[in-house]
C-alpha cells in the first residue's frame, strides 16, 4: 500500500454526512480550477481509486488477522491440553504462582451429543410431528398478478415503502493504466494545487 496521501484522498476519508458540504465546496475548487479537464477528471478519479485500495488492503489485512487469530486460537487449545497431560504424568492438578495466582487442570470429561436422522419422515408427518410456515415469497409472487391477488388480497396487506438512492459516481479505469502514471499525475495535480 502507498505511504503517500493526496489532499483530495484525506478529505474523502473524513467525509460525513455534516461535512458533504464542504466537501462539495472542495469539488467544484477542482472543477472551476484552470487545469485541463482530463487533468480534473483524473485527480478525482485517481483519488476514488486510492480510497479503493486502501479498503482492499484493509480488508486483505483483515483477513490475515482473522487466520492469524483462528491460528492461535487452536494452538492455544492444544498447548492448553498439552500442559495439561504433562501435569498430569507427574501427577500435578495445580501449581502456584508468584505473578499468576495458580495453574489447575480440569479434570477430562465426555460430552454427550445428539444427531437425529429421519428413516421415516411420512410416518413422522403422519404422527403430527410437522411444523407448516406460510410461504411470504409466493404470496409476493400472488400479488404481482390479478388472479393471485384477488385470492390473497383479503387475507394480507401490502405495504410500499420508496427508498430514495441519491446519484454517485463510477470511476472507470482504463485497462492499461500504470499505477506509476497515476501516482505522478496525483503529485503533479497536487503540487499544482
Amino acid at each position: 500500500m502507498k505511504t503517500e496521501s493526496y489532499r483530495l484522498v484525506k478529505e474523502m476519508e473524513h467525509i460525513n454526512p455534516t461535512n458533504v458540504d464542504w466537501f462539495k465546496h472542495q469539488i467544484r475548487g477542482i472543477l472551476e480550477s484552470q487545469k485541463p479537464f482530463h487533468v480534473k477528471c483524473d485527480y478525482i478519479g485517481l483519488s476514488f481509486q486510492e480510497i479503493d485500495e486502501k479498503i482492499e488492503f484493509l480488508a486483505s489485512q483483515i483477513k490475515e488477522i482473522q487466520t492469524m487469530k483462528k491460528s492461535l486460537e487452536s494452538a492455544k487449545s492444544i498447548a492448553l491440553e498439552a500442559v495439561a497431560s504433562v501435569l498430569g504424568e507427574y501427577g500435578v492438578d495445580r501449581i502456584d504462582g508468584t505473578m499468576i495466582s495458580s495453574i489447575t487442570i480440569t479434570p477430562s470429561k465426555t460430552k454427550i451429543k445428539n444427531t437425529l436422522t429421519i428413516l421415516d419422515a411420512n410416518a413422522l408427518i403422519s404422527l403430527g410431528y410437522v411444523n407448516v410456515t406460510i410461504d411470504e415469497k409466493s404470496i409476493m409472487e400472488a400479488m404481482c398478478t390479478i388472479e393471485g391477488m384477488e385470492e390473497v388480497d383479503q387475507y394480507v396487506e401490502m405495504i410500499v415503502t420508496e427508498e430514495h438512492i441519491p446519484s454517485h459516481i463510477k470511476v472507470n479505469t482504463k485497462r492499461s493504466s500504470a499505477n506509476n502514471q497515476a501516482t505522478e499525475l496525483l503529485k503533479y495535480t497536487e503540487d499544482a494545487a
